[in-house]
This record gives structure tokens, sequence and C-alpha cells, in this order.
């Protein structure tokens, strides 16, 4: 690996739609080897796909690129001296270099109409073949290979639309190198001549102003999705074609996540048909109204998140599991990136947001959970907010767990499970409860220890059995067969909320004969 300049990494995402997680392991990946290598991570926006941008989109990726933690040094939100990195923004640039590739007949003018190119194609499948733009039809075609430079000079000053298209070379090897890959040979003649720009709209495509600009914003390193290990090729030409070979970028392409089954990439639809989210943030579609779920809403911490999307691809080589943003950085090297796809796992998911769930302190918590207790009304200090979580946190794998788990600390219940009341609201037990009551009355310090010991004496004092008392009072304090052990329940209610449980359970529900 190339070291012998400043380490320079970009994420470049298209505005189509919302960011999906695999974009985000790209971002997450170029940020761990920008910050190991003490280099800079830079933010560009490809939107040069007008067909296709959706408005809203470049907010969502710059959102949800700051709640996963991955900063930008230089780019779209920040700056810097390569400026403007919205490639529309740089769309002025983008033919002064395809006409370099023109004039020094590494590219040329094709004029050829959808329709006519849809003839080609047709023809080609009724004699059993593909129709391939190349070198064994350029030629032939509506191109200034063919035509004379006056009769393309005259279409050109007449309006008529057209693209330049890359001249591939013929028969030759291409000898590439990929950082997790290997070594790579591919011949040319198996290559199509892509299109480099479009006079229809003045842009450029992908292939020429991401070479272009990853150029002239000095990238280092390009690390990017699989799916584009098939343009590495012409994107070793285009450097070569410019001059540029000397800076040409290290490639690295990082394996596919696939879907939980393990047969495909993962998408949306996996997500919605198991249950599980498959971008980062909630996302509604400004033009369908769609909506989809995100990792932040469903109750995931970030921390959490990234660590996951870390192991989903890059192995550390040791069983480690639980890494910080900055272990994350210490350990990380390409060498240690898998080939082969990464199977999304939803549960191994929720089970790390569950290992951070449970060492959050309980100041941690409450900042997580208050905003959780205003939606349902309740205005309680940061000390309880805390407090509530933290007792019940080893039981939640979400944030959004925490309300379930927890409800009943701040709201009495006014209905009764089922299942506990015909259990334990019969026989002896309203009595025995009866009696509870007055022990809990006759308390003055209420607290966990000191309740604990008076009502387990009495308990045993009386022969009472420990679980008949203990679940008929959890059922008047809880409403359900769930929550912390009772004594935590008495001490953080209090010594008259629990009277006054007491009494609403008599009140509302007829113990069974």
């Amino acid at each position: 690996m190339m070291m012998n300049r400043p380490v320079r990494v970009r994420f470049a995402p298209s505005p189509t739609g919302p960011l999906h997680i695999g974009g985000v392991r790209t971002a997450l990946y170029n940020y761990l080897f920008a910050r190991k290598h003490g280099g800079k991570m830079i933010l560009r926006i490809e939107d040069t796909d007008s067909q296709r941008f959706v408005p809203g989109a470049e907010e969502y990726i710059l959102e949800s690129l700051k709640w996963c933690g991955i900063e930008i040094d230089e780019g779209v939100g920040v700056g810097g001296p390569h400026a403007p990195y919205r490639q529309s923004e740089r769309r002025d640039l983008y033919l002064k270099y395809a006409l370099q590739l023109v004039e020094a007949g590494w590219a040329y003018y094709a004029f050829d109409s959808a329709e006519s190119l849809d003839a080609r194609r047709k023809e080609a499948e009724e004699a059993g073949r593909a129709f391939a733009y190349n070198h064994e039809v350029r030629e032939e075609l509506e191109t200034s290979l063919r035509l004379s430079k006056e009769e393309v000079e005259e279409r050109i000053a007449r309006g008529d639309q057209y693209v330049i298209r890359f001249k591939m070379p013929v028969d030759e090897i291409v000898k590439m190198d990929d950082l997790i890959r290997g070594h790579v040979e591919v011949n040319t003649s198996t290559l199509d001549d892509k299109v480099l720009y479009k006079s229809a709209d003045q842009l450029p495509t992908y292939h020429l102003a991401n070479i272009v600009d990853d150029h002239l914003m000095e990238i280092s390193h390009v690390i990017r999705g699989e799916e584009w290990l098939p343009s590495l090729p012409l994107h070793y030409l285009l450097y070569r074609a410019f001059g540029w070979q000397d800076l040409q970028p290290e490639f690295a392409h990082l394996p596919l996540l696939l879907k939980p089954t393990g047969g495909g990439k993962l998408s949306k639809r996996d997500g919605d048909k198991m249950g599980f989210p498959v971008f980062p943030l909630f996302w509604t579609s400004p033009t369908t109204g769609e909506t989809a779920r995100g990792y932040r809403e469903d109750g995931y911490f970030p921390e959490a998140f990234i660590n996951m999307l870390a192991l989903l691809g890059w192995n550390p080589g040791t069983e480690q599991e639980i890494f910080s943003m900055q272990e994350l950085v210490e350990g990380f090297s390409l060498d240690r990136v898998s080939k082969s796809g990464a199977r999304f796992q939803p549960d191994k998911a929720k089970w790390f947001n569950a290992q951070y769930m449970h060492h959050k302190s309980n100041e941690e918590l409450a900042a997580i959970y208050q905003p959780i207790l205003r939606e349902h009304g309740i205005e309680v200090s940061d000390e309880l907010a805390g407090k509530a979580a933290g007792i019940m946190k080893e039981r939640a794998q979400l944030v959004t767990d925490l309300w379930d788990l927890t409800s009943f600390f701040f709201v009495a219940p006014t209905t009764y499970e089922e299942k506990q009341a015909k259990k334990y609201w019969k026989g002896e037990n309203p009595r025995i409860l009866k009696e509870v009551r007055d022990v809990l009355a006759s308390i003055d310090d209420f607290s966990l220890e000191h309740t604990e010991e008076v009502v387990h004496a009495w308990i045993q004092e009386k022969g009472y059995g420990m679980g008949q008392v203990m679940n008929t009072l959890r059922l008047a304090l809880v409403g359900a067969g769930k929550g912390p052990g009772m004594y935590d329940v008495t001490a953080f209610i209090g010594k008259e909320e629990c009277l006054k449980r007491i009494d609403n359970l008599f009140e509302n529900l007829t113990p069974a004969e």
C-alpha cells in the first residue's frame, strides 16, 4: 500500500434516496482508514444523474453521517480548498476534460438516436447475440470516427444532441491491483465504449466526473462498493488517457452486505419482510410518501450501529466484538476486509445495542429516556428518569424498549394482567394484601433495604409463602407479572403511591371465588 503521499479518501454518494446501510459502511471504512493514517475524509455529492435526483436526500445523507459520528474534514457542509463539492456545481468543468480526451484520440462524439440504438439491439437479439457499443460497431455508427470533421462541427453547431464516448483500446490487457482483491487483469476487447458526457443535460456520467474530481481533489485511495469493480478497467484507462498515472489513487472494493438468508444484496424489501431497518434514519419519500424505518428511530445507539456495521466485512483478527470508534480506528486495516459478502444478522444488531445499553450510566440513560417520557406526558427529574432506566437496562435491547419496561414506575396500573390476576387475586391473597398494606403503612424508613427487611421478617413471622405475598403485591403495584424486584418498585414510587395502588386494586378488581 502506497503511503508516500497524504491519505485523502472520499465518500461520494448520489442523492437518489435514503442512504442504505451499505453506503454507511462504505463511509465508515473510508473514515476509519483516513483516521488510522492521519488523513482527510472528504464528502462529495455526485448529483449528475438529474433524472434520479430526490429532494431531501442530500440533507438525509448529512444528518445520517452526523448521527453515526462520521466526521467530515472537507466537502459538502464543511467546505474546503477544492470546492465546490457538489458535481452539479462543477458541471462547467467536465466538458473541458471530455474534449481533451477527444483531442487526444481517447474519446469520440456519437450522435446516434435512442431509436437507432434500439433498432440495433433488436437486430442483435434476433440474431441471437447481445448488442455492445464497442470497437466492432463504433466506426459503422453515427460517430466522429466515421463522419468528417466538418460534418461533426456542423452537427454540433446546429444543436444536434450527442454524447462523448470513451474509445476503448482493442485487445489490450489492463493490469490492475485492488487492495482487497489483489491483482486483476481484463482484456479490453470484452469492454464497451462507455458514455463520458451527454450534451442533452450538459453533464458528465459517473465515470468521467469521479475520475476528474478524484484527481483534482487529490484523492489517494478510492474505497467503494464491489458494484464498481467492473468499471475499474475503464477508470485505470482514463487515468492513463489523461496522463495522470503517477497520481492515480489506489483502489479497494468492499464486499456486499447480503440478505439474512445469504443470497443477494440486502434490500429495503428484506427489512420490510423481516422487520428491521436498512437505513440509518427514518425516511419519508417526498414524491411518493412511502416511508422507511431507521435505526435511530427504532431505538439503536449510533455507537452500537457503527460497531455492528464495522464487523460486517472486516475481521479484527481477535475475539473482541465491542469497539469504541477510537478502537475501530486503531484496529482497522483493509487487508482484514473480506472479499466475500457479509450476511446481515438482525438479531446480532440488537445484541450489539443491548451491550451498549447495559453499560450506560444512569446519567447517560436519563438523557436518552427523558424525550420518551415527555412524549408520554411524564415530567420527572433526570435523576428519576435515569434511575428507572438503570433498574431495567439489563432487560432492554433498544431505547424504544424502555417505556414498556419502566412505565409502571411513573403510571399506576388501571388494568391488570388477566393471567396474573386469575392466579393471585383469589383465596386468602386479598386478605393478606390488606395486611401487607398495614405493614407498609407502618414503615417510616421506606428505603429498599429497610422495607425488604421489615416485610420479610413479617412474612416469616406469619408463615406466609414468599411468592404468594410478593406476586400479589406485584399485581397491585405493577399490574402484571413483570418488572424488577418488588423493593426496587416500592423504593422508587414511595410509600403513599404504594398504598394508593393497593387501594386501587381493591376498588377496580373483584377477587375470584
